[in-house]
């Protein structure tokens, strides 16, 4: 596909993530400041052509270009959690999308899935902390695959957690993304009961 056309086509979340990701690496390395990064952050997640990523990364990439695939529209569909110097409580019940993007700056996000279940066979959460935290909490019979990248942070799952096993054939819920100066973790907890109101008495 030829440059020009390349740069009019419509960014998916990756293509946004895979920037952000160069922008915390180049800040971590010293090359822009807190201030900066910030501030091109706002303009990556605003964009929705390649072509606004250019001046974004124009003194971080060779030659100003940037080597991203595009993920086409079912990651654009799939729906997202976002917090900004705030904390943000989202509880699941009933089926999960296919793909979930949950976004966490200088704040934190808690997705509690305990009464969620996974009906595609997996699911796949894209999970990106800077300066904050994400924190999924998932039932005991997902099985669980977190491949994520900690820059000056942590990315993973809780000791317990991590070293308990699924079922063959369990629902698999994915973890991708990374955490730069913050942590995505993800722990195993029981389904809570419902309470019960009390009775009266006559």
């Amino acid at each position: 596909m030829s440059e020009p056309k390349r740069s009019a086509m419509r960014v998916a979340d990756s293509d946004r993530e895979n920037v952000a990701r160069l922008l915390c690496e180049a800040m971590g390395a010293g090359r822009i400041t807190a201030g900066e990064l910030e501030t091109r952050l706002d303009a990556v997640y605003a964009a929705r052509t390649f072509a606004e990523f250019e001046p974004v990364v124009a003194d971080l990439a060779p030659g100003g270009t940037l080597g991203l695939s595009h993920a086409g529209d079912e990651e654009q569909g799939g729906r997202r959690s976002f917090a900004v110097m705030s904390g943000t409580t989202r509880r699941f019940a009933g089926p999960l999308p296919s793909n979930h993007v949950t976004r966490a700056f200088w704040g934190s996000v808690r997705l509690d899935l305990r009464r969620a279940r996974i009906d595609g066979g997996s699911c796949t959460i894209r999970a990106v902390a800077v300066m904050g935290g994400v924190k999924i909490v998932v039932p005991e019979d997902f099985a669980l695959d977190v491949r994520g990248l900690g820059l000056m942070g942590g990315f993973g799952t809780g000791r317990r957690t991590g070293r308990r096993r699924s079922a063959t054939g369990a629902p698999v819920l994915r973890v991708t993304g990374f955490a730069w100066w913050g942590s995505v973790k993800v722990i195993r907890r029981p389904v809570e009961s419902p309470r019960r109101s009390p009775r009266r008495r006559g």
